[in-house]
C-alpha cells in the first residue's frame, strides 16, 4: 500500500504496534479505551473520519481492515475510475461507449511509470497537464495513436466527472494535444508476415536476458491470431476450454459471433507449441495447474500467470523494433498485432459472405474494414 510522509512517534499508540509500518491514513485515538480510525476524502472533497476497530488489534489486522475497506488507495487513479464506472453518468451511456471507456481505462491503469508502478496506483490529485501529455505521447509513439486518442478522450471525461464531484481540483487532461490518428488500414504482405513469425520463433528460443531474445509466446500468438482471425486480446484469453475436437472455439469481442475454426496442421502445431511452453513455464515457476479448463490460459507470461494485453503489446513492439534493425522488414512495412486479424480475413477463401461468416462480424459493413482483397470478376460481355 502507498505510504505517506514519515510519521512522528506517538507515545499513546499501543506498544505491540510498529508505528513505522502503519498503513497510510490510519491513526490512533487514545481517548477513552482508544480506537483506530482512518481519514479519506468524501465526494464533497472534504476530509472525513471513520472508526476502524478497537485499540487491541494487531498490525496485520489493521492492514487487512484497511485493504478490505478501501480495496484500492482512495487517492489513486484506480479508485477514481472505479467510482466513475459505478456512477449513473457512466452506466446510462450507450453500451459501445461503455466498452470503449473500459478499454481505455485498462490501457491507462496498466501504463508503466518511472516509479516502478502502474499509472493506476498514482495519486490522481498530483496529475499535471505535462504528465498527462507525456503519457499520451508515449502511447502514441508505441505505434498506437488511435489507442492514445481513445485514452485521452476517456481521461478528459473521467477527470471532468471527478472535478465536478470533488475528487480532483482541476482537469489536467483539458487542453492536451491529441495524437493524429492514422486512417490507413494496414495489410501486411504475406512474405513479410511469414518472415516476422519465423524471426519471432528464432529469437524466442534464445535464453531470457540474452541479447536479441524476445518473448517465446510471440510467434504462436501471431500464428493463432492470423489463422483464427482473432484480436490480440482474444488470442491471449483462450483457454483449454476453447480446444475442441473439431477445432478452436473462438471468444470474440465487440458483439461478433463465435465460431469453430477447424484444425489444420499449422494451427495444431501453434496450439501444441503454446501448451508445451506453458507446461515448461509452470514447471519452472512451480505454478499450480488450475483444475478447471476455463482457468488454464493457453498463453502465459514468464511468471506463469495470464499474459496481459499491455504485456503483449510491449513485447510485440520490441520485436518489431528489433526486426526493423535487422532488416527483417522496413519501417514502411511495419504493422500491428491487430493487422493479423485483418490479414486472416482478407486471405480467407470465398466471397464476402464466406469471409463475414469466418470473421464472426454481424455487420456486413465491417468487411470494408477487414477484407482488403480485390475481387476477380468476369467482364460485362464476352
Amino acid at each position: 500500500m502507498k505510504r505517506g510522509r514519515k510519521r512522528q512517534h506517538n507515545p499513546n499508540i499501543p506498544k505491540h504496534v510498529d508505528q513505522t509500518a502503519l498503513p497510510r491514513d490510519v491513526y490512533f485515538d487514545h481517548r477513552g479505551s482508544g480506537c483506530w480510525y482512518t481519514l479519506y476524502f468524501n465526494e464533497a472533497g472534504r476530509r472525513q473520519r471513520t472508526n476502524l476497530c478497537a485499540a487491541n488489534v494487531t498490525l496485520s489486522e489493521l492492514h487487512r481492515l484497511i485493504e478490505e475497506r478501501n480495496g484500492v488507495d482512495r487517492d489513486s487513479l484506480q479508485y477514481l475510475c472505479d467510482e466513475f464506472h459505478k456512477s449513473q453518468q457512466c452506466t446510462e451511456l450507450a453500451k459501445k461507449t461503455q466498452e470503449d471507456y473500459c478499454y481505455s481505462r485498462d490501457v491507462l491503469l496498466a501504463f508503466p511509470t518511472k516509479l516502478g508502478k502502474p499509472l493506476g496506483e498514482l495519486a490522481v490529485r498530483k496529475f499535471t497537464p505535462a504528465m498527462v501529455q507525456r503519457v499520451i505521447d508515449k502511447i502514441a509513439q508505441e505505434g498506437t495513436p488511435s489507442k492514445a486518442a481513445h485514452a485521452l478522450r476517456y481521461l478528459r471525461r473521467l477527470m471532468q466527472w471527478g472535478r465536478n464531484r470533488g475528487f480532483v481540483t482541476d482537469n489536467p487532461a483539458k487542453g492536451i494535444e491529441a495524437p493524429k490518428e492514422r486512417k490507413q488500414r494496414r495489410l501486411p504482405d504475406s512474405t513479410v508476415m511469414v518472415n516476422l513469425i519465423k524471426f519471432a520463433h528464432q529469437q524466442g528460443q534464445l535464453t531470457r536476458g540474452e541479447k536479441g531474445a524476445c518473448s517465446p509466446y510471440l510467434w504462436y500468438v501471431m500464428e493463432i491470431g492470423y489463422l483464427c482471425r482473432l484480436r490480440g486480446i482474444e488470442t491471449i484469453t483462450l483457454t483449454d476450454e476453447n480446444e475442441l475436437e473439431e477445432g478452436v472455439l473462438t471468444n470474440r469481442r465487440k458483439g461478433s459471433r463465435d465460431n469453430i475454426v477447424r484444425w489444420t496442421p499449422r494451427l495444431r502445431a501453434a496450439w501444441d507449441a503454446a501448451k508445451a511452453e506453458r507446461a515448461r513455464t509452470w514447471q519452472k515457476t512451480k505454478k499450480p495447474v488450475p483444475f478447471r479448463p476455463d482457468q488454464r490460459f493457453l498463453i502465459v507470461s514468464a511468471s506463469g500467470g495470464q499474459l496481459s494485453k499491455s504485456g503483449l503489446d510491449t513485447a510485440f513492439q520490441r520485436l518489431i523494433t528489433q526486426a526493423i534493425e535487422k532488416k527483417v522488414l522496413t519501417e514502411e512495412e511495419r504493422f500491428g498485432m491487430h493487422d493479423f486479424k485483418r490479414k486472416g480475413i482478407t486471405d480467407t477463401v470465398g466471397n464476402r459472405a464466406d469471409k463475414q461468416q469466418a470473421s464472426g462480424h454481424r455487420d456486413e459493413s465491417m468487411m470494408d474494414v477487414y477484407d482488403l482483397s480485390v475481387p476477380i470478376v468476369n467482364p460485362s460481355a464476352d
